[in-house]
């Protein structure tokens, strides 16, 4: 938990409830805040609660709104999709040196994410994680469901795992879904939403069905990157996740304890109880 401040710390507000609940804890906590929603990616109901809404490449705007409010801190919290390469070289060429910028676009989510910690930072603006602000959210280790995993989809989680870890040098994304130790997907730059409905999609295709079949011992498996920075992109999980993951025909969901978020746990665990899915935190390095 940080320490309270009489400045106001920042939201960076993408998809997701994720914003909200650091709005609301520091509401609660007494703790200033002010949120800039970005055009396109934050939620209705996030927008109308900002104090400003910008677009994601306006870089100087941003900036601008950041010196004006002058914060104690800046927190990125939701999802947003990383912009095309020459859109990137469009608004941050008058910021960085063309080198710099080259070397931060042509390289893999991860190291566009830290070219824009740096460059939050190289004015004067610290970035903190979610989990600093909430700590509540914080996924803890064990069983936070009714049912529990079978020991086949205990050593599917660990083949999981894994692979995770064994992928995280190569910049891939921080989700799988595995099914008797068979990869049925990986997360891509899609995101996790549409690598779930990806896999609901081909088993309706392969079963000629209208609506995705449940699938044996199948696993949606999130957790973040091996050394990532957890004060950026830190995965999250919410009631969503375990509505698309049903839709999609997948029966249990394992996530990183201390290296993922679940937004709005009540709820989560309820929605998972009700479909009769595990959900489970697991150790990771």
């Amino acid at each position: 938990m940080i320490k309270q401040t009489d400045a106001p710390i920042v939201i960076l507000a993408g998809a997701g409830l994720l914003p909200a609940t650091l709005a609301q804890r520091m509401r609660s906590d007494g703790q200033p805040f002010k949120m800039l929603a970005f055009r396109g990616f934050a939620d209705k109901a996030t927008t109308l609660q900002a104090d400003q809404v910008r677009d994601l490449l306006d870089v100087r705007g941003i900036l601008a709104c950041l010196k004006e409010w002058t914060p104690s801190g800046v927190v990125m919290a939701g999802a947003v999709h990383r912009p095309r390469p020459s859109a990137l070289l469009g608004s941050f060429s008058l910021l960085l040196n063309m080198n710099e910028l080259k070397e931060i676009v042509i390289r893999g989510d991860d190291h566009l994410l830290k070219g824009a910690i740096a460059l939050l930072e190289d004015n004067g603006f610290p970035v903190l994680g979610a989990h600093e602000i909430a700590p509540e959210i914080m996924s803890s280790e064990g069983v936070f469901t009714n049912r529990q995993p079978s020991d086949e989809e205990m050593h599917s989680i660990a083949s999981g795992l894994q692979l995770l870890n064994t992928i995280a040098k190569f910049d891939i994304g921080q989700g799988l879904v595995i099914v008797n130790q068979h990869v049925l997907a990986i997360e891509g730059p899609e995101g996790t939403d549409k690598m779930i409905r990806r896999v609901g999609s081909l088993q309706k295709k392969r079963l000629f069905a209208r609506t995705a079949p449940a699938i044996p011992n199948s696993v949606f498996i999130k957790t973040a990157k091996v050394q990532q920075d957890l004060r950026i992109d830190m995965p999250t999980i919410g009631p969503r996740t375990i509505i698309e993951a049903y839709k999609a025909g997948i029966r249990g969901v394992a996530i990183g304890a201390a290296k993922t978020l679940i937004v709005d746990k009540e709820k989560t665990i309820e929605e998972a109880n009700r479909r009769n899915m595990f959900l489970i935190g697991v150790p990771v390095d």
